[in-house]
C-alpha cells in the first residue's frame, strides 16, 4: 500500500496529500510528528530513496542549525537526530513498495505511483 508521510502544517504535504486523494488510489497516511518512524523505519525509508540521511534532513530548521549544523556527524547520528526532532525530516515522503520520493516538487509523485 501506498503511504505519505504527513505533516498536516506544511503546505506542500496538503498539496500532495490532495493529489494522492484525487489519485483514486488507496494509501495510508503517516502523521509522522506524531508516530514517528523507529530507526528502523528511517533506515528503509532513506534506502527506498536512495539517498544519505543528510539529505533527508530539513537543514534550515531552527533546531538543526543550533544543535547540529557544522557537527561531524555519523548517519546513525544524523538518523537518531531525526527521530528525537522529527520537524527535521523532510516532507512529504511518498513510499509505494520498494520505492520513495520525497514529493518535493509535487511532480516527484507521479514517479512511483
Amino acid at each position: 500500500m501506498i503511504k505519505i508521510y504527513h505533516n498536516s502544517r506544511c503546505g506542500k504535504s496538503r498539496e500532495c496529500l490532495a493529489f494522492l486523494e484525487d489519485s483514486g488510489k488507496e494509501f495510508e497516511v503517516i502523521k509522522y510528528l506524531e508516530n514517528v518512524p523507529t530507526l528502523n523505519e528511517l533506515k528503509s525509508i532513506i534506502e527506498k530513496l536512495n539517498i544519505k540521511p543528510i539529505e533527508l534532513v530539513r537543514q534550515k530548521e531552527k533546531i538543526w542549525i543550533e544543535n547540529f549544523k557544522n557537527k561531524t556527524m555519523s548517519e546513525d547520528e544524523i538518523i537518531q537526530a531525526m527521530i528525537s526532532s522529527p520537524i527535521l525530516i523532510e516532507r512529504p515522503i511518498i513510499v509505494n513498495g520498494n520505492k520513495a520520493v520525497i514529493a518535493r516538487p509535487l511532480e516527484n509523485a507521479l514517479t512511483i505511483l
